[in-house]
């Protein structure tokens, strides 16, 4: 599976890279494409999409990048009909109306948070929602200091997947001023500090108990491993948009992306 890697030169390409060099999913780095490029390596870096000779031999596109790259990015992966696996942050509505868009005519992943684990998390979260219906919700979520978006996708992720078992919930992100909280509400606040890779805690309570789920990423490394298992997945999948909870029980879902910034 030979990989065109779009951000190869931020942190997560890195990894990407690493992994490839390991032969990870029998994963191969077959092009980059980087604003920050640089002359010189063993895989040939590219400034942009329209700098690359030719899409041959190319099986997937994965995508460590930056939102604002999206409309390059989806302009490519249609025009060489290749799948596209998007695993970058902090998109905006219209970005991820794009991504929705683009599937329609070509395999697309896209997931707030490219690990099993969180993945996990998620349902973990609906299911102790729906049981405990009397119960407030409160998300924390903690990331390093350089980390633009706030808050995380994947806390708006386990928001909107509560808002599924609870139709009359909404996310508030922040609390400040004075005011009592409503049982509608569920809290997310947002920590950025040193050099946390990611930390997610869904916090559900009652007057008479607590249950306290977390998810703590130790190493960017896990969500490599993720997004070139989504590439594997979806280099035998036709068009269509995919996410954690398709790589994890093989089907299509596209009704848990609206809000979700990765």
């Amino acid at each position: 599976m030979n990989i065109l890697l779009n951000g190869i030169c931020g942190h997560m390409g890195r990894e990407v890279e690493k992994l490839c060099r390991e032969g990870y999913r029998a994963a191969h780095l077959g092009c980059g494409v980087d604003i920050n490029a640089t002359e010189g390596g063993e895989v040939a870096v590219y400034t942009g999409f329209d700098k690359i000779p030719s899409a041959d031999g190319i099986d997937c596109i994965v995508d460590f990048s930056h939102h604002t790259c999206t409309p390059a990015l989806l302009a490519y992966a249609m025009a060489n009909n290749l799948p596209c696996v998007v695993a970058t942050t902090g998109h905006t509505e219209e970005e991820i109306a794009a991504i929705r868009a683009a599937g329609e005519s070509i395999p697309v992943f896209f997931s707030a948070n490219m690990s099993l684990g969180v993945a996990l998390l998620v349902e973990l979260a609906k299911t102790a929602a729906a049981a405990l219906p009397e119960a407030e919700i409160e998300i924390i979520e903690k990331h390093h200091d350089r980390k633009l978006d706030a808050p995380s996708g994947t806390a708006l992720m386990l928001a909107n997947a509560i808002c599924e078992v609870r139709p009359d919930a909404y996310a508030k992100t922040g609390r400040s001023g004075q005011g009592k909280r409503t049982r509608e509400e569920i809290g997310i606040h947002a920590i950025r500090i040193g050099n946390i890779v990611g930390e997610h805690e869904v916090i559900v309570g009652t007057p008479n108990q607590t249950i306290t789920l977390k998810h703590e990423a130790h190493s960017r490394a896990l969500f490599a491993e993720g997004a070139l298992a989504a590439a594997a997945f979806l280099c035998r999948m036709a068009p269509g948009l995919y996410d954690m909870k398709s790589l994890v029980g093989g089907e299509k879902k596209d009704t848990a992306m609206s809000g979700a910034h990765a």
